[in-house]
């Protein structure tokens, strides 16, 4: 054994026992960090020769790069959709990579059996009923990319196409319907060899994001055969919904796939103040759940849900020796597209036992109130004009007077050296904008003082 492992083996207790302090460390901190770091050269090292060892891996990641990491987890990082990880999430993380499962197989682990237990406890929490199955998968993009694919192979089955065998071309050109599409769409879109042209965008409702149903319906008689439909159980700038119930029912007149990107929306279903637009989830044939979002677990974790496991299987099925037989209960290699894979559902599981439904619907009424509550300051601010309705986490706004994208940017670095807070642009109805996303279990009202004052610093010059 190379000696510097055979040291590091020998004291790891110690070793552990450092490297926690040093994450407590961070942690305590994380109040006062900056929520953004904006990028400074460091000149890349050469590559250890011998090597260090463990501690002074830690000594060197403390001098060259822990300065320039920002308090993504804090409770004043607002941008993108991005929550943190509860103390419960982050103790399953660490056994996580301690026991260090590979949960692709049943052959030689439980670890399968609870990553059934906790898709299972998330269908229970969305309301989702027992013919869905679903899997971990990294974040909202892959699961989109493994509903969409299982999309793909319905509309094959339409058509008396398995594409699975015969490739995407044999499929020919398909329709894929949305109001407000989120990017990963078209990402997934040209992943799966459909192709970003194949998205024809259907107009939204005046002043929304939500699709028009009636001219969605006037599309699809249009159309000769089957297609995909992309709903929206809460859009990337303003949390709209589209009708998910009036959508589902025009299933009676036309043939359609329902795709329902609930990333973070979704989680609207554990609050009964805010769960109505989530009717009609469970009318959905693939569903897309992001839960290092507002499940607040370590980057990366997703779950996608299905009431198809059987085209699921036929798009992602690994036949190999050495993965024995596919079973009624098929291993988790089959269902996704990965084949190793972490054990991404322990952090859930940890969340989901310590807190259960009523701390995480906590957590997403204040995080709700919260943005409420910012939203009213810049409307009540002559700096800022609000652009929407806050119906849910998102905060979507631009500075008074003329907003060009150039100002936008200027605004965004601003606030970013700044560092009270952390905010990423957008374009809303054509306008350049910011948003403010709430979904970390950190924030509190003491946070959006802080916050506000910070915009009103930085947009006053």
């Amino acid at each position: 054994m190379h000696p510097k492992l055979a040291e590091d083996l020998n004291s790891l207790a110690d070793l552990l026992d450092v490297t926690s302090k040093v994450a407590s460390e961070a942690l305590a901190g994380l109040a006062e960090r900056a929520a953004a770091v904006p990028p400074v050269a460091v000149a890349p090292a050469a590559l250890p020769a011998e090597g260090a060892g463990a501690r002074g891996a830690l000594e060197e990641f403390s001098q060259r790069w822990e300065a320039g990491f920002a308090a993504g987890a804090g409770p004043r990082y607002l941008g993108f959709v991005t929550g943190g990880a509860t103390p419960a999430a982050l103790a399953g993380d660490w056994l996580t990579a301690a026991y260090d499962q590979n949960p692709a197989s049943g052959m030689d682990s439980s670890a399968q059996d609870l990553e059934r237990e906790t898709v299972g406890w998330l269908a229970e929490l969305f309301a989702l009923g027992p013919e869905f199955s679903g899997a971990f998968v990294t974040g909202a993009t892959m699961s989109t990319v493994t509903g969409l694919a299982i999309a793909r192979e319905w509309l094959g089955e339409q058509a008396g196409v398995n594409v699975s065998e015969e490739g995407a071309a044999a499929l020919g050109p398909v329709t894929v319907l949305s109001g407000s599409p989120h990017s990963s769409v078209l990402k997934a879109l040209s992943f799966l060899g459909m192709g970003r042209s194949a998205l024809l965008k259907v107009p939204v409702l005046p002043g929304r994001e939500a699709v028009d149903v009636e001219r969605l319906a006037e599309v699809l008689e249009t159309l000769d055969g089957p297609a995909v439909v992309v709903a929206n159980a809460g859009t990337v700038n303003t949390v709209d919904f589209d009708d998910l119930r009036a959508i589902a029912a025009l299933k009676q007149r036309y043939d359609f796939w329902l795709h329902v990107d609930a990333a973070f929306g979704g989680f609207a279903a554990l609050t009964p103040e805010h769960a109505a637009p989530t009717a009609g989830l469970d009318q959905a044939d693939s569903v897309v759940v992001d839960l290092h979002k507002w499940l607040n677990v370590p980057y990366d974790s997703a779950v996608q849900f299905t009431r198809r496991r059987d085209l699921q299987l036929r798009v992602f099925a690994n036949n190999a020796a050495y993965l024995g037989e596919i079973g009624a209960t098929p291993d988790f290699l089959h269902l996704t597209p990965e084949n190793s894979r972490r054990l991404r559902a322990l952090p859930a599981w940890f969340s989901l036992v310590a807190y259960g439904r009523a701390g995480h619907r906590e957590i997403v009424e204040r995080c709700v109130a919260l943005a409420r509550d910012l939203g009213a300051r810049i409307d009540g601010s002559p700096r800022w004009h609000l652009l929407a309705p806050v119906r849910l986490n998102v905060v979507c706004f631009t500075p008074a007077g003329e907003a060009t994208q150039e100002r936008i940017d200027a605004l965004v670095q601003a606030i970013a050296e700044d560092g009270t807070t952390f905010l990423t642009p957008t374009v809303y109805d054509g306008r350049p904008a910011l948003r403010a996303a709430f979904s970390n279990w950190r924030t509190t009202p003491a946070d959006v003082d802080r916050i506000f004052a910070a915009l009103e610093r930085v947009a006053g010059g």
